[in-house]
């Protein structure tokens, strides 16, 4: 499958465009299997669980609506959000045991930097124990998924150095009784392109190996 890292922010609208092209392709027998790691401008996601109360600052960055599951999340500079779409026939038709995959991708890379992931029951992501935090813990990655003939979008998206102050303008995820956090937020100073580093050698140790290209080679035709 194909590792392509974004050269640029990446708009949203375009990302989804992207992302709907290539799946359909892949579905089709087209295009191969793609991680796409992007930054994405300031702005916020509504999934199709999405509260309109848990908006909070509606006008503080662009909302838009999106097709993968779960309720408003942010994204922004210094956070990695890396679209998977893979095909789950060759992966077993089970979209529990790939949101469980995807959890503990990000847990394996987030040890790589001295930082103890962990998955929870009922709340869908990546945490870390925090003490002094609301609820002793705080979200360190959201995880979001979208499956359309059995081929996946979305992905997650990790928080390496945002502007955690962003996140105030949603209840992330509809979850109140926690907080988000980060890398950085946690003490651990860490590039992007060290996070990439991470993140590729922990996906292919559970999803297989992995090709680099550049962006450019992208099929987005639909």
């Amino acid at each position: 499958m194909e590792w392509v890292i974004a050269d640029r922010p990446v708009d949203y609208p375009e990302a989804l465009e992207f992302m709907k092209a290539r799946a359909a392709a892949i579905a089709r027998g087209e295009a191969e299997e793609l991680v796409w790691l992007v930054e994405h401008p300031p702005l916020y996601t509504a999934g199709t669980s999405a509260k309109a109360e848990d908006l909070l600052e509606p006008n503080r960055f662009p909302v838009f609506e999106t097709g993968r599951g779960g309720e408003h999340t942010y994204h922004g500079p210094g956070q990695r959000v890396a679209y998977a779409m893979l095909d789950l026939t060759q992966r077993g038709r089970d979209t529990r045991c790939y949101v469980r995959g995807l959890e503990s991708w990000v847990i394996d890379a987030l040890a790589n930097f001295n930082v103890d992931g962990e998955s929870r029951d009922g709340r869908i992501g990546v945490w870390v124990k925090q003490p002094g935090r609301p609820g002793g813990e705080s979200k360190i990655a959201a995880v979001g998924v979208r499956v359309s003939r059995w081929v996946t979008t979305h992905g997650i998206a990790i928080n390496v150095s945002p502007d955690l102050s962003h996140f105030a303008g949603i209840v992330p995820c509809g979850i109140t009784e926690y907080g988000v956090t980060s890398l950085e937020d946690l003490g651990q100073i860490v590039s992007m392109s060290e996070a990439d580093i991470a993140l590729r050698a922990a996906f292919e140790r559970r999803f297989g190996p992995t090709v680099a290209a550049l962006p450019e080679s992208l099929v987005t035709a639909a």
